[in-house]
C-alpha cells in the first residue's frame, strides 16, 4: 500500500501527514489487491480541502472535501470514499448472486496464429486464445470492461441468455454486440 500525501499552500506537519495516512490505511480492508492513494492537502484564505484519489485493483476513486478544518476534511473525505466502495462492492455481490442463480459460465474459443506464416495479401486469423464468457447483465459488463484495460469483454448476456460483446469506442462510450 503506497500512501503519497501532498500539502499546498500550507506548511508539512507530521501530525497531519500521519492522520491522513492512518485513515487512508483503514480503507485498504475494503480493497482487494495493492493500493495506491494520493492526499492533496491544501488551505486557501480560509478553506481547508482534502483530496483523494485512489487507484486499487484496477478501481479509481475520487473524493474530495472542503471545510474550516484539516483534519475535519479527512474525515468527511474519507466517510465519503468508504461509502463510494461499499456501494461498489454491493452493487458487485448482487450482480454474482444473480448470475449464480441464472445461468452457467460457457466456454469459446479464439483463434491465434503467427503473423510471419501468413501471405500478406489476405487477412487472416494470427492469434487463438481460450476465454471463459461469464454471466452478468449490459451494465455490470461496462462496469467491468471500465475498470480493466482491455478494449472488450465477452460475456452472456443474463436476459437473453446469449453470448455478447461489449467494446470501447473511440469517444469513450461502449458499443454491445448482441446476436440475432
Amino acid at each position: 500500500m503506497q500512501i503519497q500525501v501532498t500539502f499546498r499552500h500550507v506548511e508539512a506537519s507530521e501530525a497531519v501527514k500521519e492522520y491522513a495516512r492512518e485513515k487512508v490505511g483503514k480503507l485498504q480492508k475494503y480493497l482487494d489487491g495493492p493500493m495506491e492513494a494520493g492526499v492533496t492537502l491544501s488551505v486557501e484564505k480560509h478553506r481547508h480541502q482534502a483530496e483523494v484519489n485512489i487507484i486499487a485493483s484496477g478501481l479509481k476513486i475520487h473524493g474530495s472535501e472542503t471545510t474550516g478544518d484539516l483534519y475535519s476534511a479527512i474525515d468527511l473525505v474519507m466517510d465519503k470514499l468508504e461509502k463510494q466502495i461499499r456501494r461498489y462492492r454491493d452493487k458487485l455481490k448482487d450482480i454474482s448472486r444473480r448470475a449464480r442463480k441464472e445461468i452457467q459460465e460457457q466456454p469459446f474459443k479464439v483463434d491465434i496464429f503467427e503473423a510471419q506464416s501468413l501471405p500478406e495479401k489476405t487477412p487472416h486469423v494470427i492469434m487463438s486464445q481460450s476465454l471463459t464468457a461469464k454471466p452478468m447483465d449490459a451494465d455490470e459488463a461496462a462496469m467491468q470492461l471500465d475498470l480493466s484495460e482491455d478494449d472488450f469483454l465477452v460475456f452472456i448476456n443474463e436476459r437473453t441468455n446469449s453470448l455478447n460483446v461489449i467494446y470501447r469506442r473511440a469517444d469513450g462510450n461502449f458499443g454491445l454486440i448482441e446476436p440475432q
